[in-house]
Protein backbone atom coordinates (compact mmCIF):
# COMPACT_ATOMS: atom_id res chain seq x y z
CA UNK A 1 0.00 0.00 0.00
CA UNK A 2 2.80 2.12 0.75
CA UNK A 3 4.30 1.65 -2.29
CA UNK A 4 1.28 2.38 -4.31
CA UNK A 5 0.85 5.78 -2.52
CA UNK A 6 4.82 6.36 -3.38
CA UNK A 7 3.98 5.59 -7.14
CA UNK A 8 1.02 7.45 -7.02
CA UNK A 9 2.93 10.65 -5.34
CA UNK A 10 5.79 10.35 -7.81
CA UNK A 11 3.83 10.22 -11.25
CA UNK A 12 1.21 13.66 -10.10
CA UNK A 13 4.66 15.56 -9.96
CA UNK A 14 5.74 14.69 -12.95
CA UNK A 15 2.50 15.59 -14.85
CA UNK A 16 2.14 18.66 -12.36
CA UNK A 17 5.99 19.84 -14.13
CA UNK A 18 4.89 19.13 -17.43
CA UNK A 19 1.09 20.99 -17.38
CA UNK A 20 2.42 23.74 -14.71
CA UNK A 21 5.31 24.74 -17.47
CA UNK A 22 4.67 23.61 -20.91
CA UNK A 23 6.90 26.62 -22.31
CA UNK A 24 10.01 24.89 -21.19
CA UNK A 25 9.28 21.68 -22.83
CA UNK A 26 6.38 22.08 -25.55
CA UNK A 27 8.95 23.82 -27.93
CA UNK A 28 11.13 21.12 -28.00
CA UNK A 29 11.39 18.30 -30.83
CA UNK A 30 10.85 15.83 -28.34
CA UNK A 31 7.45 16.92 -28.69
CA UNK A 32 6.71 16.12 -31.81
CA UNK A 33 7.75 12.49 -31.71
CA UNK A 34 5.01 12.63 -29.07
CA UNK A 35 2.18 13.66 -31.66
CA UNK A 36 3.08 12.30 -34.98
CA UNK A 37 3.67 8.52 -35.57
CA UNK A 38 5.78 9.91 -38.61
CA UNK A 39 7.91 13.43 -38.95
CA UNK A 40 6.91 13.07 -42.41
CA UNK A 41 3.13 13.98 -44.10
CA UNK A 42 1.99 12.46 -46.89
CA UNK A 43 2.68 16.28 -48.59
CA UNK A 44 6.46 15.65 -47.83
CA UNK A 45 6.31 18.43 -45.03
CA UNK A 46 8.12 17.73 -42.16
CA UNK A 47 5.97 17.55 -38.55
CA UNK A 48 8.55 20.76 -37.02
CA UNK A 49 6.79 22.87 -39.79
CA UNK A 50 3.18 22.59 -37.95
CA UNK A 51 4.70 24.73 -35.03
CA UNK A 52 7.38 26.53 -36.22
CA UNK A 53 5.83 28.72 -39.01
CA UNK A 54 8.80 30.97 -40.52
CA UNK A 55 10.62 29.09 -43.51
CA UNK A 56 14.04 28.91 -42.85
CA UNK A 57 17.84 27.66 -44.79
CA UNK A 58 18.82 24.53 -43.46
CA UNK A 59 21.87 22.72 -45.45
CA UNK A 60 22.81 18.94 -45.76
CA UNK A 61 26.35 17.48 -46.35
CA UNK A 62 26.79 13.86 -47.03
CA UNK A 63 28.43 11.16 -49.29
CA UNK A 64 27.15 10.87 -52.63
CA UNK A 65 27.99 7.29 -52.07
CA UNK A 66 28.65 4.44 -49.58
CA UNK A 67 29.42 1.06 -49.35
CA UNK A 68 27.81 -1.48 -47.32
CA UNK A 69 28.30 -2.10 -43.73
CA UNK A 70 29.98 1.63 -43.87
CA UNK A 71 29.96 4.30 -40.99
CA UNK A 72 29.45 7.80 -42.56
CA UNK A 73 28.73 11.08 -41.62
CA UNK A 74 25.77 13.24 -42.26
CA UNK A 75 25.91 17.36 -41.84
CA UNK A 76 23.23 19.32 -41.06
CA UNK A 77 23.89 22.97 -41.54
CA UNK A 78 21.26 25.48 -39.26
CA UNK A 79 22.54 29.16 -40.00
CA UNK A 80 20.99 31.70 -38.06
CA UNK A 81 22.44 35.41 -36.46
CA UNK A 82 23.39 34.37 -33.45
CA UNK A 83 23.87 37.77 -32.12
CA UNK A 84 19.65 38.19 -32.12
CA UNK A 85 17.85 36.59 -29.05
CA UNK A 86 14.46 34.88 -28.84
CA UNK A 87 11.84 35.17 -25.83
CA UNK A 88 11.46 33.05 -23.82
CA UNK A 89 8.47 31.13 -22.02
CA UNK A 90 8.68 34.00 -19.13
CA UNK A 91 9.24 36.49 -21.78
CA UNK A 92 12.93 37.18 -21.18
CA UNK A 93 15.53 37.42 -23.78
CA UNK A 94 17.65 34.19 -24.16
CA UNK A 95 19.20 32.40 -26.96
CA UNK A 96 18.36 30.53 -29.54
CA UNK A 97 18.36 26.89 -29.54
CA UNK A 98 18.11 24.33 -32.55
CA UNK A 99 17.28 21.12 -33.28
CA UNK A 100 17.25 18.42 -36.38
CA UNK A 101 15.86 15.87 -37.64
CA UNK A 102 17.00 13.01 -40.71
CA UNK A 103 14.82 10.22 -41.96
CA UNK A 104 17.60 7.88 -43.29
CA UNK A 105 16.29 5.17 -45.97
CA UNK A 106 14.68 1.87 -44.55
CA UNK A 107 18.16 -0.18 -43.66
CA UNK A 108 19.90 3.23 -42.13
CA UNK A 109 20.65 3.92 -38.71
CA UNK A 110 22.83 5.44 -36.40
CA UNK A 111 26.09 4.00 -35.96
CA UNK A 112 26.98 2.35 -32.77
CA UNK A 113 29.40 4.02 -30.34
CA UNK A 114 32.42 1.50 -30.88
CA UNK A 115 32.52 1.61 -34.62
CA UNK A 116 33.02 5.53 -34.36
CA UNK A 117 36.33 6.70 -35.33
CA UNK A 118 38.07 9.12 -33.28
CA UNK A 119 37.83 12.08 -35.24
CA UNK A 120 33.84 11.23 -35.99
CA UNK A 121 33.63 11.42 -31.50
CA UNK A 122 34.88 14.69 -31.36
CA UNK A 123 32.44 15.80 -33.78
CA UNK A 124 29.68 14.25 -31.84
CA UNK A 125 30.73 14.90 -28.36
CA UNK A 126 28.05 16.61 -26.63
CA UNK A 127 25.16 15.91 -29.27
CA UNK A 128 22.42 12.83 -27.69
CA UNK A 129 20.79 11.50 -31.18
CA UNK A 130 17.35 9.62 -30.21
CA UNK A 131 15.43 7.81 -32.35
CA UNK A 132 11.94 8.68 -33.53
CA UNK A 133 10.55 5.64 -31.75
CA UNK A 134 11.37 2.36 -31.25
CA UNK A 135 10.32 0.80 -34.43
CA UNK A 136 11.82 3.52 -36.57
CA UNK A 137 15.79 3.22 -35.98
CA UNK A 138 16.22 4.73 -39.32
CA UNK A 139 14.91 8.09 -37.98
CA UNK A 140 17.03 10.31 -36.12
CA UNK A 141 16.11 13.47 -33.83
CA UNK A 142 19.06 15.66 -32.03
CA UNK A 143 17.62 18.67 -29.92
CA UNK A 144 17.51 21.25 -28.06
CA UNK A 145 21.06 22.17 -27.93
CA UNK A 146 22.56 25.45 -27.73
CA UNK A 147 22.61 27.27 -31.40
CA UNK A 148 25.68 29.36 -30.96
CA UNK A 149 27.46 25.85 -30.57
CA UNK A 150 25.80 23.68 -32.75
CA UNK A 151 24.87 25.66 -36.07
CA UNK A 152 26.73 22.39 -37.89
CA UNK A 153 25.22 19.05 -35.84
CA UNK A 154 26.85 15.90 -37.21
CA UNK A 155 24.43 12.34 -37.38
CA UNK A 156 27.47 9.02 -37.55
CA UNK A 157 25.12 6.95 -39.66
CA UNK A 158 25.95 3.16 -40.54
CA UNK A 159 24.60 1.65 -44.14
CA UNK A 160 23.40 -1.72 -44.18
CA UNK A 161 24.48 -4.49 -45.85
CA UNK A 162 22.25 -6.52 -48.41
CA UNK A 163 24.72 -9.64 -47.87
CA UNK A 164 22.87 -9.76 -44.41
CA UNK A 165 19.76 -8.43 -45.44
CA UNK A 166 17.44 -9.74 -48.50
CA UNK A 167 15.29 -6.32 -47.65
CA UNK A 168 18.31 -3.85 -48.76
CA UNK A 169 19.01 -3.58 -52.68
CA UNK A 170 22.03 -1.72 -54.10
CA UNK A 171 20.95 1.97 -55.47
CA UNK A 172 19.92 5.41 -54.66
CA UNK A 173 18.14 6.06 -51.70
CA UNK A 174 16.64 9.21 -50.51
CA UNK A 175 16.88 11.22 -47.48
CA UNK A 176 14.34 13.99 -45.69
CA UNK A 177 16.27 16.68 -43.29
CA UNK A 178 14.61 19.24 -41.65
CA UNK A 179 16.69 21.88 -39.40
CA UNK A 180 15.31 23.89 -36.30
CA UNK A 181 16.37 27.05 -34.66
CA UNK A 182 14.13 28.90 -32.14
CA UNK A 183 10.93 28.47 -30.26
CA UNK A 184 7.47 27.61 -32.03
CA UNK A 185 4.97 29.70 -32.62
CA UNK A 186 2.30 27.54 -32.05
CA UNK A 187 2.48 24.38 -29.17
CA UNK A 188 1.15 21.10 -30.77
CA UNK A 189 -1.44 21.86 -28.53
CA UNK A 190 -2.63 24.65 -31.45
CA UNK A 191 -2.63 27.26 -28.72
CA UNK A 192 -0.18 29.98 -29.16
CA UNK A 193 3.27 30.62 -27.78
CA UNK A 194 4.34 33.72 -26.69
CA UNK A 195 6.58 33.65 -30.23
CA UNK A 196 4.04 35.03 -31.85
CA UNK A 197 1.98 37.80 -33.61
CA UNK A 198 -1.40 38.33 -31.09
CA UNK A 199 -4.29 39.47 -33.21
CA UNK A 200 -7.38 41.70 -31.82
CA UNK A 201 -10.67 39.00 -31.47
CA UNK A 202 -12.98 42.30 -32.40
CA UNK A 203 -13.38 45.02 -34.47
CA UNK A 204 -13.29 47.92 -32.60
CA UNK A 205 -11.67 51.24 -30.31
CA UNK A 206 -8.67 50.18 -27.96
CA UNK A 207 -10.62 51.42 -24.55
CA UNK A 208 -7.14 50.60 -22.66
CA UNK A 209 -3.95 48.51 -22.60
CA UNK A 210 -3.47 47.58 -18.97
CA UNK A 211 -1.11 45.19 -17.20
CA UNK A 212 -1.99 41.30 -17.18
CA UNK A 213 -0.79 38.34 -15.25
CA UNK A 214 2.83 37.62 -15.24
CA UNK A 215 4.36 40.35 -16.81
CA UNK A 216 1.84 40.36 -19.88
CA UNK A 217 -0.69 42.83 -20.99
CA UNK A 218 -4.65 42.66 -21.73
CA UNK A 219 -5.70 45.02 -24.51
CA UNK A 220 -9.49 46.09 -23.95
CA UNK A 221 -11.39 46.65 -27.04
CA UNK A 222 -14.88 48.69 -27.12
CA UNK A 223 -16.98 47.22 -29.83
CA UNK A 224 -19.94 49.41 -31.83
CA UNK A 225 -22.51 48.08 -29.39
CA UNK A 226 -21.10 49.36 -26.35
CA UNK A 227 -19.74 45.84 -25.61
CA UNK A 228 -15.80 45.23 -24.34
CA UNK A 229 -13.85 42.31 -25.36
CA UNK A 230 -10.24 41.56 -23.58
CA UNK A 231 -7.72 40.24 -25.38
CA UNK A 232 -4.83 38.53 -22.83
CA UNK A 233 -1.08 39.16 -24.49
CA UNK A 234 1.33 36.91 -22.48
CA UNK A 235 5.05 38.40 -21.73
CA UNK A 236 7.21 38.46 -24.22
CA UNK A 237 5.68 40.29 -27.47
CA UNK A 238 5.03 43.96 -27.29
CA UNK A 239 1.67 46.04 -27.63
CA UNK A 240 2.05 48.34 -30.88
CA UNK A 241 -1.89 49.66 -30.14
CA UNK A 242 -2.97 52.30 -28.06
CA UNK A 243 -5.55 53.83 -26.46
CA UNK A 244 -8.20 54.99 -28.36
CA UNK A 245 -6.74 53.66 -31.91
CA UNK A 246 -9.60 52.05 -34.01
CA UNK A 247 -8.88 48.18 -34.85
CA UNK A 248 -10.41 45.85 -36.81
CA UNK A 249 -11.30 41.78 -36.05
CA UNK A 250 -7.84 40.06 -36.62
CA UNK A 251 -5.11 43.07 -37.00
CA UNK A 252 -1.89 42.95 -35.02
CA UNK A 253 -2.05 44.04 -31.30
CA UNK A 254 1.82 42.86 -30.96
CA UNK A 255 4.89 43.08 -33.09
CA UNK A 256 6.46 39.49 -34.02
CA UNK A 257 9.07 38.67 -31.55
CA UNK A 258 10.61 35.51 -33.47
CA UNK A 259 13.59 35.46 -34.62
CA UNK A 260 14.15 32.07 -35.73
CA UNK A 261 12.52 29.40 -37.77
CA UNK A 262 12.23 25.60 -39.54
CA UNK A 263 13.89 24.35 -42.96
CA UNK A 264 13.92 20.93 -44.73
CA UNK A 265 15.38 19.41 -47.73
CA UNK A 266 15.81 16.18 -49.45
CA UNK A 267 19.07 14.23 -50.49
CA UNK A 268 20.07 11.30 -51.81
CA UNK A 269 22.79 8.94 -51.53
CA UNK A 270 23.76 6.07 -53.21
CA UNK A 271 24.23 2.50 -51.60
CA UNK A 272 27.33 1.23 -53.95
CA UNK A 273 28.27 -2.51 -54.55
CA UNK A 274 32.02 -3.18 -54.58
CA UNK A 275 32.20 -5.25 -57.47
CA UNK A 276 30.87 -2.59 -60.03
CA UNK A 277 33.94 -0.33 -58.38
CA UNK A 278 35.86 -3.40 -58.97
CA UNK A 279 34.83 -4.03 -62.09
CA UNK A 280 35.17 -0.21 -63.29
CA UNK A 281 38.76 -0.19 -61.94
CA UNK A 282 39.40 -3.23 -63.84
CA UNK A 283 38.05 -1.51 -66.97
CA UNK A 284 39.87 1.36 -66.34
CA UNK A 285 42.93 -0.29 -66.28
CA UNK A 286 42.76 -2.37 -69.40
CA UNK A 287 41.91 0.98 -71.32
CA UNK A 288 45.12 2.28 -70.23
CA UNK A 289 46.61 -1.10 -70.58
CA UNK A 290 45.36 -0.68 -74.41
CA UNK A 291 46.94 2.92 -75.15
CA UNK A 292 50.10 1.86 -73.79
CA UNK A 293 50.12 -1.64 -76.20
CA UNK A 294 49.42 0.66 -79.06
CA UNK A 295 51.40 3.29 -78.40
CA UNK A 296 54.78 0.63 -78.24
CA UNK A 297 53.27 -1.40 -81.43
CA UNK A 298 53.43 2.35 -83.04
CA UNK A 299 56.80 2.53 -81.87
CA UNK A 300 57.85 -0.78 -83.23
CA UNK A 301 56.31 0.02 -86.72
CA UNK A 302 58.18 3.03 -86.45
CA UNK A 303 61.66 1.50 -86.02
CA UNK A 304 60.83 -1.13 -88.50
CA UNK A 305 59.99 1.18 -91.41
CA UNK A 306 62.79 3.48 -90.49
CA UNK A 307 65.00 0.45 -90.80
CA UNK A 308 63.66 -0.83 -94.41
CA UNK A 309 63.95 3.12 -96.05
CA UNK A 310 60.80 3.47 -96.05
Amino acid sequence: MRRSLQLLLSSLLVLGSVFAAPQASWAYPFWAQQNYATPREATGKLACANCHLAKKPTHVELPQAVFPDEVFKVEVEIPYDTSVQQVAGDGSPTGLNVGAVVMLPDGFKLAPADRLSEELKEETAGVYVTQWSDNDPNILLVGPLPGDQHQKIVFPILSPDPATDSAIHFGKYQLHVGGNRGRGQVYPTGEKSNNGVFNASATGTVQSVEAGENGGSVVVIQTADGSSVSDAIPAGPSVIVKAGESISAGSALTNDPNVGGFGQLDAEVVLQNPVRIYGLLAFFASIVLAQILLVLKKRQVEKVQAAEGI
